[in-house]
């Protein structure tokens, strides 16, 4: 009697890694933006808030936690 499901002993090859989930980017995401920081700071300027010093710093960091990644 043969079997096509494989037991828990056989050797399946490499484990592969969960991958990140993949999402579409929405239209207000420009190509020359680096991450949600720059995306931020754009909608800020436009509404007329200048940005400082505090605001590059967290546009910086806000790129470094969430950065767009193109492929």
């Amino acid at each position: 009697m043969s079997t096509d499901t494989q037991t828990d002993d056989q050797d399946d090859g490499p484990e592969r890694q969960p991958s990140r989930p993949r999402m579409r980017l929405p239209p207000i995401v420009k190509p020359e933006d680096r991450g949600i920081g720059d995306v931020i700071a754009r909608m800020a300027q436009t509404t007329g808030i200048t940005p400082c010093g505090g605001c590059r710093e967290r546009q910086r960091r806000l790129n470094d936690l969430i950065p767009f990644r193109r492929s």
